[in-house]
């Protein structure tokens, strides 16, 4: 059967149109981490599967490259994808773009198991269905085929959920335990998938369940809570006050709520453009919010505002972070894609209906699809290895001028110093790599460097309109 034949076969199922955009997802998927958006935040998990390949395959010791010559052990989220990444590499040898597939393939069972979880939340099949088109075009579209646990996270817990309803209509043990296995791990993954956890309230209050299903789904729903809080809040901060490296555990609530307050124009850019990429969508959103209260919708209300409550103490508690970057918004997008659906199903003309469906989607699209292709520009950055080979052996330690972006530290397959153009130009750091370890300085010649200040007092070893390369000892 060709793809034709089966979307013509099977174009009311769900499953039909999550493939379809899995394969729309595969292009580029072999890229590296050079696309502008995020690659930063890609190349540091990629150091931690390859490190776990090269270095130590412990899972409680995630090493980054960017080491400032220490262990570069630090606090990160739980990397199970990246233990999936080297679990891969080590069978299949390493790659950069494994993550992307991980993500994807997560992902997309995740968009699958949102629809059905809104089924078996009772939600009407038709309004699952486009809620589900709408999410599978957002931010997700983009951000579930990059080396980031955001939707891969949320996907998990989607999973979780969704044996967690079925455990209370079927009271199956391994409804429990499936339940209980993926929540912990999503939760783990990422905080934010916790946020999900209180769409269960009104499921563990209906009296129609009996009560020791209802006990049992509540008591086991402490273990992920627990996983939870001693990986974050014990481990964690155990590690990075140990070796030394930075572990994000967001901001104080009043520092954050301060951050937000002062910057509402960035922060409501999270919500009226960063999730979904279409202002056609968001203003469906605005008019769902609306009708679903004119029609008394009861059970979109309780899931909205119980999401949204908790959500808006992550907002808070993210303060900066959330502002900065777009990916903090993926958590609530899924709640945003249901109201969004209910407005667009209001739509009595078909072909009115059929076209702003339409200009939704194409929006969507249209404003991400950039992210699958690679500038020439970028490409440049994968010679930086095959420069370093020639010059140097795997563990000399570098300095580059990634001004604090991990990128090319691990292109470089290097580790050492991560510095700032300023730093280059500065004597007294100067000295001081003088005195340490390091073996080579890189300069990006991309960056913002004044190559004509720049008096380093090494032996010039390389050369070329990249790159500028000087050796220490």
């Amino acid at each position: 059967m060709s793809l034709k034949q089966f979307v013509l076969k099977n174009y009311t199922r769900i499953e039909c149109w999550i493939l379809i955009f899995f394969l729309i997802r595969f292009i580029g998927i072999t890229n590296p981490p050079l696309e502008i958006s995020h690659n930063w935040r890609q190349t540091t998990g990629l150091m931690v599967a390859r490190n776990f390949l090269e270095v130590d395959p412990s899972i409680f010791y995630a090493r980054i490259d960017d080491n400032s010559g220490g262990t570069g052990i630090i606090g990160i989220e739980f990397p199970s994808m990246n233990y999936v990444y080297f679990l891969m590499a080590k069978i299949f040898g390493y790659t950069h773009w494994y993550g992307r597939l991980i993500n994807l393939i997560v992902s997309s069972f995740g968009l699958f198991y949102f629809y059905k979880l809104l089924q078996q939340a009772r939600f009407k099949e038709r309004l699952a269905f486009y809620a589900t088109l709408f999410l599978t075009v957002s931010i997700w579209f983009s951000f579930s085929r990059k080396m980031m646990p955001d939707t891969y996270c949320i996907s998990l817990m989607f999973i979780g959920l969704f044996f967690g309803l079925k455990y209370l209509e079927e009271q199956k043990i391994r409804q429990l335990l499936l339940y209980t296995f993926f929540c912990s791990l999503a939760i783990l993954s990422k905080i934010p998938a916790g946020i999900y956890l209180v769409v269960l309230a009104p499921f563990l209050l209906n009296a129609k369940y009996t009560i020791k299903s209802r006990f049992l789904l509540a008591t086991l729903t402490l273990i992920p809570l627990a996983l939870m809080f001693w990986w974050y809040f014990i481990w964690n901060p155990h590690v990075s006050a140990t070796y030394g490296n930075w572990y994000n555990s967001g901001r104080q609530l009043l520092v954050g709520m301060n951050e937000i307050f002062s910057h509402p124009i960035e922060t409501l850019d999270n919500f009226y453009f960063d999730a979904f990429f279409s202002f056609v969508t968001f203003g469906l959103f605005l008019v769902g919010l609306v009708l679903m209260f004119v029609d008394r919708q009861k059970s979109m209300i309780i899931a909205f505002f119980s999401v949204f409550i908790v959500f808006v103490v992550y907002i808070f508690k993210s303060g900066y972070f959330f502002y900065h970057h777009s990916y903090y918004i993926i958590p609530f997008v899924p709640v945003m894609a249901l109201v969004a659906a209910y407005a667009l199903l209001k739509i009595q003309q078909k072909w009115l209906f059929y076209l702003v469906f339409f200009f939704c989607m194409v929006e969507s699209i249209a404003n991400q699809q950039h992210d699958f292709f690679i500038k020439s520009a970028e490409k440049y950055k994968l010679t930086i290895e095959p420069i370093m080979n020639k010059l140097s052996k795997r563990n000399d330690l570098i300095v580059l001028n990634g001004n604090f972006n991990p990128q090319m530290i691990y292109l470089s397959h290097r580790k050492g110093w991560n510095c700032s153009d300023d730093q280059l130009l500065n004597p007294s750091y100067i000295s001081g790599l003088s005195a340490s370890k390091c073996k080579f300085v890189v300069i990006d010649k991309h960056a913002s460097v004044d190559l004509n200040q720049l008096k380093l007092p090494f032996k010039k070893v390389f050369e070329n309109d990249d790159f500028l390369i000087f050796s220490i000892h």
